[in-house]
């Protein structure tokens, strides 16, 4: 007999929703166990893997533009003329001190509980129209070829690393790509939740 998946309480219980996606992907507390541990691994590269992401985002201009709009939060001098703005200036810095609190959040977090699933849940809405004032309202195909450009990092410090052997590379790959489909599929709600409404 087929397991029933309440279609109704998938599009608006974030546990349920949290809990049919590490089932199918089968994400388990293994997982998160193998992220905390790759956490004090990649603790050290992450300033500079995050800048370089930030540069990657400055270098092509359909994403450049989202920098030279006031980030909910951001109280320092704005740079608004394009080709002023590198990853040093205040509201670049801002945004790469996000990213980097988020990356070590997300690889460090023990128990995912229901106010770490509304923080991820967050971060996804905050980048639609949907968060109010906090709204940054980025187009998803950018979302997505962040997460994978961020994936193949992250992938590429496991691979190099001389401190993991072979069967932890391996758990530490299978629980990143989990972590990503989650964080992603909390982005795709709310873009479709965004979509529905006409937003």
């Amino acid at each position: 007999m087929s397991e029933h998946i309440d279609k109704k309480l998938l599009d608006e219980d974030l546990v349920y929703r949290f809990e049919y996606m590490s089932k199918f992907l089968n994400f388990t507390e293994n997982d998160i166990a193998a992220l905390n541990a790759f956490a004090k691994i990649i603790q050290s590269v992450i300033p500079s893997a995050v800048e370089g992401i930030y540069q990657k985002l400055l270098d092509i201009d359909v994403t450049k533009q989202y920098f030279l709009k006031q980030n909910y939060g951001f109280e320092g001098i704005m740079t608004t003329e394009a080709a002023q703005v590198t990853v040093k200036s205040e509201q670049m810095t801002f945004r790469i001190n996000s990213m980097r609190k988020y990356l070590l959040r997300v690889l460090r977090q023990r128990i995912w509980n229901d106010a770490f699933l509304n923080f991820l849940s967050n971060v996804g809405k905050m980048h639609t129209n949907m968060a109010g004032a906090s709204s940054i309202n980025v187009d998803y195909v950018h979302i997505n070829a962040l997460f994978g450009h961020l994936e193949h990092i992250l992938i590429d410090v496991v691979l190099s690393s001389d401190e993991l052997d072979g069967e932890t590379k391996k758990a530490t790959i299978l629980a990143l790509n989990k972590l990503f489909w989650i964080q992603n599929d909390f982005f795709t709600m709310h873009y479709i939740i965004a979509s529905k409404s006409g937003n």
